[in-house]
């Protein structure tokens, strides 16, 4: 993998680790760590940070 896509990996990891968070903090289902079992919009968010988390851990340790 090439240093650009690394980076872009990260940025989009980091945005969907923000994405979380600001959902997490206002909603009553959701907590910092995982979503709440009935709030669909906060398992899509948490999904898609927790991907893009191994995805970009993965590539490190394989760099």
């Amino acid at each position: 993998m090439t240093a650009r896509h690394t980076n872009d990996l990260y940025r989009r990891y980091i945005a969907a680790d923000t994405a979380y968070r600001r959902h997490a903090a206002t909603c009553t289902a959701c907590t910092i760590t995982a979503p709440g079992p009935a709030c669909q919009t906060g398992a899509r968010l948490y999904e898609s940070f927790s991907t893009l988390q191994a995805a970009y851990l993965n590539q490190l340790n394989q760099n």
